[in-house]
């Protein structure tokens, strides 16, 4: 993703990265999915028959604002 300008201060050039997820049996990252959150029998959330999308995150150098956004699905 090229040229994404900050929402708060209009720099340019913002840094790549990405949210990191360290839970137990995570994949490292963290993921977008579409819906209110509902919380199973056990208090986790109900994610069954929901598409996940992976989360970018870009940083301002300047200001250090994250804009994040979904590109993929994870």
């Amino acid at each position: 993703m090229d040229n994404v300008s900050c929402t708060q201060c209009d720099t340019d050039g913002l840094e790549p990265g990405f949210i990191e997820d360290s839970g137990e049996h995570s994949r490292g990252y963290a993921r977008w999915i579409a819906g209110p959150l509902e919380r199973g029998i056990f208090g986790g959330a109900k994610r069954m028959g929901r598409q996940r999308w992976q989360i970018e995150a870009h940083r301002c150098p300047n200001c250090g604002h994250l804009e994040l956004f979904v590109r993929q699905p994870a």
